[in-house]
C-alpha cells in the first residue's frame, strides 16, 4: 500500500518517463508533481519505491525509470483512460479517424478487407505493431461419408453446409467392411448433421457407451478428422507495422531484443496463443513485460481486446509495443477499433 504522496510521485515519474524516455530525477519530480517537498524527502520516497520493485535506477543515470511492476500498478490504479466521445481533442480525432477508416474505406460485405485493414489502422495510429486474428470458422459438417481403403485405413469425407469438402485418412483398430461404414455414416448423418465438431464431441462423452462399438469408433475418428480439418483452415493472424519497432529508442540499440521480437512476429504461434487467451476476457486486456507467460518478453507490452460478430466473440485485435507506451492512448485506440470492427462485420450482408 502506498500513501498519497508516494502514489503521486510514482504516477508523475511514469508519465514523465513515457513522455520523455529519460530517467526521471528528484528535481524533475519536484517540479512536475506539484508537491512542496524537499529533494531529500523525494529521494527517500524514491528509495522506498525502488525497494518495492516499482522503479529502478539505470547504471548510467541518477534518475529512475518504472519497472514492469511499476507500470502495472500505474495502469491498474492510476490511469484514467479517456472513453471515446469525450471532449478531448485527441480522443475525438482518434475516434473520428477510426470511424472514417472503417465505415467509409471498408465494406461490410468484404470481411477479409476489414480484418487486414484493421491491423494497418492499429499500427498507423499507435506507431507500433497492429495485430488481429481473423474470425474463427466454426467447424460444422452437413454430411459425412466413410470409404474403406483396406489395411484398417478409412477415408473420412466431411462436407460443410457451404459445400466445402475435407478429406482425411484415419486408422482404425480393426478392418471395417464397406457395409459397416455405410451404416455408420447413415447413423451419423441422421443424428449429428448440422452440429459443430465441438458439440458432437460433447455429446459423444455421454453417448459413446450407448453406441455400438464400430459406430462409436468411427464417430470418434470423424470428430478427430473434423478437428484436424478445422485446424488446417484455422485462425489467421494479420500483423502490420513490425518495422515501426526499428524506430523505437528502447529497442534500436539492442539488436538482440530486435531479433527476438522479429522471430516472434515471424512464427506467430505465441501471439496466437496469447490472443486466444485475450478473446476469453471482456474488454481491453493489458499485458506488461513478461507477465503474460505466453509472450515472455520483458521489453514488450500488449494491449488487446476481443471483437464480435452478431454478439459472439470471433477474434482479437491489439497493439504491441515497448513497455514505455502511452497506455491511455493505446487503450482508446484498441477499444475503438474493436467496437468499429465488430460493427462493420455485423452489418447486414
Amino acid at each position: 500500500m502506498l500513501d498519497d504522496r508516494a502514489r503521486t510521485l510514482l504516477k508523475t515519474l511514469v508519465e514523465r518517463y513515457i513522455a520523455d524516455g529519460q530517467p526521471v530525477g528528484s528535481r524533475t519530480l519536484s517540479r512536475a508533481s506539484g508537491l512542496e517537498l524537499s529533494p531529500a524527502t523525494i529521494r527517500n520516497v524514491m528509495a522506498d519505491l525502488e525497494e518495492l520493485g516499482l522503479i529502478a535506477s539505470p547504471h548510467t543515470s541518477a534518475g529512475r525509470v518504472p519497472t514492469a511492476r511499476g507500470y502495472r500498478l500505474f495502469v491498474d490504479t492510476m490511469l484514467t483512460a479517456r472513453p471515446s466521445g469525450t471532449a478531448d481533442a485527441a480522443a475525438g480525432a482518434t475516434h473520428a479517424q477510426l470511424r472514417e477508416t472503417v465505415n467509409e474505406q471498408l465494406h461490410p460485405d468484404q470481411p477479409q478487407r476489414v480484418i487486414t485493414h484493421a491491423a494497418q489502422v492499429l499500427s498507423n495510429l499507435s506507431h507500433f505493431v497492429g495485430v488481429i486474428t481473423a474470425p474463427r470458422k466454426t467447424s460444422v459438417f452437413h454430411h459425412i461419408e466413410f470409404l474403406r481403403l483396406g489395411d484398417r485405413r478409412v477415408l473420412v469425407i466431411l462436407v460443410a453446409p457451404d459445400g466445402d469438402v475435407q478429406n482425411r485418412v484415419v486408422f482404425t483398430a480393426r478392418d471395417h467392411s464397406q457395409g459397416e461404414l455405410i451404416e455408420a455414416s447413415n447413423f451419423i448423418n441422421a443424428h449429428y448433421s448440422g452440429l459443430t465438431i465441438e458439440a458432437v464431441r460433447e455429446r459423444l462423452k455421454t453417448e459413446v457407451d450407448a453406441l455400438r462399438g464400430e459406430i462409436a469408433t468411427l464417430m470418434q475418428a470423424a470428430v478427430q478428422a473434423g478437428t484436424e480439418a478445422a485446424g488446417d483452415g484455422g485462425e489467421q493472424l494479420f500483423v502490420s507495422g513490425e518495422r515501426n519497432l526499428l524506430a523505437v529508442e528502447d529497442f534500436s540499440n539492442d539488436m538482440g531484443s530486435l531479433r527476438k521480437l522479429f522471430d516472434l512476429f515471424e512464427h506467430k504461434t505465441q501471439l496466437m496463443r496469447l490472443l486466444d487467451v485475450s478473446s476469453r476476457a471482456e474488454g481491453v486486456r493489458i499485458y506488461i513485460g513478461g507477465e503474460s507467460q505466453v509472450v515472455p518478453y520483458e521489453e514488450l507490452s500488449i494491449v488487446s481486446a476481443p471483437y464480435e460478430v452478431d454478439g459472439q466473440v470471433v477474434g482479437t485485435l491489439g497493439v504491441i509495443g515497448p513497455t514505455r507506451m502511452a497506455y491511455d492512448r493505446m487503450i482508446q485506440i484498441v477499444d475503438i477499433t474493436s467496437r468499429l470492427v465488430s460493427h462493420a462485420l455485423t452489418q447486414p450482408r
